[in-house]
């Protein structure tokens, strides 16, 4: 069984969107960074935040 790490909330102050360079804040229930701005929603995948634009969830 895969034990799954969790995502350090601190690298949100170093992290912002790669499209819009806005701010984003952490949905832990989908485990996603979301970019408000650029209406995108980057995963995070074992504690780690996947930021590429072509990895990212349409929130339109």
């Amino acid at each position: 069984m895969s034990e799954e790490k969790a995502f350090d909330r601190r690298m949100l102050e170093a992290l912002v969107c790669p499209q819009t360079r806005a701010q984003l804040t952490f949905d832990a229930e989908r485990q996603e960074l979301v970019s408000k701005a650029a209406h995108l929603a980057y995963p995070i995948r074992n504690g780690i935040p996947i930021m590429l634009i072509d990895e990212a969830r349409s929130l339109d």
